[in-house]
């Protein structure tokens, strides 16, 4: 099997990989790593939404050896337990989430939205979460989550 060289979570990782594996069966199966889910397996729920140079991706769909040697980010390498990402603590806070299959792919597109625009509009952040589907319909919710975290960032950026 080919050899693979990722940085995940920050921590430089090398494996060897069979060519047809996704990026979501190495971080899962391979790395241990159980925030994205397997969803669709076709991209279109976002169950398995990481972070690909700092850009949200849907790991079900991308080769893993088409990103060798990028940076991989995971819902784990986002915050930590001692200091959770400010998306991570307003979906806690807000009780955003029922079944949480979900939530690991939402809270990784909301942390990348507030990353590219730190005072995204409603219409903004339900476009952007379009495409995460929740099969709980916790919505009012998550769009208030994602309201509070752009709200704490900005108050953290100014103090």
């Amino acid at each position: 099997m080919p050899e693979l060289a990722l940085k995940v979570n920050g921590r430089d990782v090398a494996l060897s990989v069979p060519e047809a594996a996704t990026l979501l069966h190495v971080l899962r199966n391979d790395l241990a790593l159980n925030g994205p889910k397997y969803g669709c397996g076709l991209g279109q729920c976002g169950a398995c939404t990481v972070w690909v140079d700092g850009v949200a991706a849907r790991a079900c769909v991308i080769p893993a050896h088409g990103v060798a040697g990028r940076a991989i980010t995971t819902l784990e390498g986002l915050g930590s337990r001692d200091s959770w990402h400010p998306v991570q603590q307003a979906f806690e806070d807000a009780q955003a989430a029922q079944c949480g299959y979900c939530l690991s792919g939402m809270v990784m597109q909301a942390a990348a939205l507030l990353a590219r625009d730190a005072h995204p509009s409603d219409a903004r952040i339900r476009a952007e979460l379009s495409g995460n589907l929740c099969r709980c319909g916790t919505h009012v919710e998550i769009l208030a989550a994602v309201r509070a975290a752009a709200l704490r960032m900005a108050k953290d950026e100014t103090t």
